[in-house]
């Protein structure tokens, strides 16, 4: 399984491609403004802050994320010119340096007036649709000099921004996923020294997300199969990657980390630490983490998988092996840059080919009305951009787009 690698002189009518991401600190004394930043409105108490921030002491008080975002700007412009694509690329975060707004602005300033978004989430959830696309919406707004966010951001601002449908489902991230997982299986093999077939047969394969509530999990599946199905989808399709090139069908389950919130509020589970000591019960005493609902090996990865699930297994006698991300594997960037220009060639009245693997299909361009809120059936009235019902101005691409 491979995807067509597309090829174009430009990504128009695109004018440039925002990289959009959550953002982290990248030296102690940010940790804490991030961490107020990312939690702001949400009732945290600030010793509740103050003890999860230790988490970022043991990595110097710097986030992996920011220069992973780096690099996958560098790879994306590789491919991009490698395809004599020279349409520019930006960066902007949610949380932290450097934010959306100064990015749009900026891409405003240069006589950008339509952006094509990649955020780095492979899902749909609120947290990781919605949240980007209300959080877009304000971000226009500040770069239009309005207080609040109007119900137009885009015409305010003078800047129309889509967002590229999710990829969960599409054959880059998936074959970067199962090459990391083949990866990791043979490292395991070597560590055991046992044939890789064998180790196969025998470790579980973890997949690992983060946990959302599940108010949200059930807000995801409004319009279209949610959060999970989402993941399941993939995990079967990476499970029968790394089996066709092993030789055996791993064995696999999605466990989640990252849990936060009150007690009182339920989340998704089964949280991975539990299911390593539920494996440990059966006897089991190596596994393969795969962190399928991360892009990168950002602080999520590299804390809650490399430090706590590892120490958990350490102390269970079990021997683990973490595989790595999509990252900035070729498939997976050559397959963002795919989706970059089936967009553009959408917008231009084309009808590309929409690749995807798996039985979920393609996620529309336009995020779908009562896509993704918080709660199911629960409209703050915050406005967003990049969905059917978000848009008020006269569409510029052919009749039927918005359905798209």
């Amino acid at each position: 399984m491979s995807a067509p690698t597309l090829t174009a002189s430009s990504l128009t009518p695109y004018d440039a491609v925002l990289l959009l991401s959550f953002g982290g600190p990248e030296q102690p004394e940010d940790v804490l403004p991030f961490m107020r930043n990312v939690t702001r409105g949400k009732g945290i108490p600030e010793e509740r802050l103050v003890e999860v921030s230790q988490h970022y002491a043991l990595f110097g008080g710097r986030s992996p994320i920011n220069d992973q975002n780096r690099a996958l700007l560098a790879a994306l412009r590789a491919e991009l010119d490698a395809r004599g694509v020279d349409t520019p690329l930006a960066w902007g975060n949610r949380n932290w340096e450097p934010y959306t707004d100064g990015a749009l602005a900026d891409l405003r300033e240069r006589g950008a007036q339509r952006v094509l978004a990649l955020v780095t989430s492979a899902y749909g959830s609120y947290s990781g649709c919605r949240q980007y696309r209300e959080h877009v919406a304000a971000a226009l707004a500040g770069v239009a000099g309005e207080a609040e966010t109007p119900a137009d951001p885009e015409a305010a601002a003078g800047v129309r921004v889509d967002k590229l449908r999710h990829y969960f489902n599409h054959p880059g991230f998936v074959r970067a996923n199962a090459d990391a997982v083949v990866e990791a299986f043979t490292d395991l093999a070597a560590r055991t020294g046992r044939p890789v077939a064998d180790v196969v047969a025998d470790a579980p394969l973890l997949f690992v997300t983060h946990s959302i509530p599940l108010a949200m999990e059930a807000g995801s599946a409004a319009a279209r199969p949610g959060y999970v199905a989402q993941h399941e989808d993939a995990c079967t399709q990476v499970a029968a990657l790394v089996a066709a090139d092993l030789g055996v069908a791993p064995s696999w389950t999605l466990a989640f980390c990252s849990r936060s919130g009150p007690p009182s509020q339920p989340w998704l589970e089964p949280d991975v630490n539990d299911v390593l000591a539920e494996r440990a019960q059966d006897g089991v005493t190596a596994v393969v983490m795969s962190p399928i609902g991360f892009v990168s090996d950002h602080m999520e990865v590299a804390y809650d998988l490399d430090t706590e699930a590892m120490a958990t297994a350490a102390d269970l006698g079990i021997t683990a092996v973490r595989a790595g991300s999509a990252s900035t594997r070729a498939p997976f960037v050559a397959g963002l840059v795919d989706l970059l220009l089936e967009r553009a060639a959408a917008e231009r009245g084309e009808e590309p080919a929409r690749t995807t693997v798996g039985g979920l299909g393609a996620w529309p361009d336009r995020c779908a009305v009562g896509c993704c809120f918080q709660r199911a059936g629960v409209d703050t009235g915050t406005p967003a951009v990049a969905g059917q019902d978000s848009r008020t101005h006269d569409e510029t691409t052919s009749e039927g787009a918005a359905a798209r």
